[in-house]
C-alpha cells in the first residue's frame, strides 16, 4: 500500500497527520486514544482495533471533501 501525505496541524513533525491510500481510504496519525473510561463508550471494537484522536482542525484544513 503507498501513502500519499494529505496535511499537518503539528509544528514539529510529530502526529497529528492525515494520508491517503491508493485506493482514496483515509489514513490518520494520532495520540492514541487509551483512557479505559472513554474506550468503554465506543461501540462494536474489534481486537484488531486502535484510536487516535486527531484534532478538528486538522479534518476540516486537509480532510478530501469529496
Amino acid at each position: 500500500m503507498k501513502l500519499r501525505f494529505i496535511g499537518t496541524t503539528s509544528e514539529h513533525g510529530n502526529c497529528p497527520t492525515l494520508y491517503e491510500t491508493e485506493t482514496g481510504d483515509i489514513v490518520v496519525q494520532g495520540d492514541r486514544l487509551t483512557d479505559p473510561e472513554v474506550i468503554a463508550q465506543l461501540r462494536d471494537v474489534g481486537e484488531h482495533e486502535t484510536f487516535v484522536v486527531i484534532p478538528r482542525d486538522l479534518l476540516t484544513r486537509f480532510a478530501p471533501k469529496e
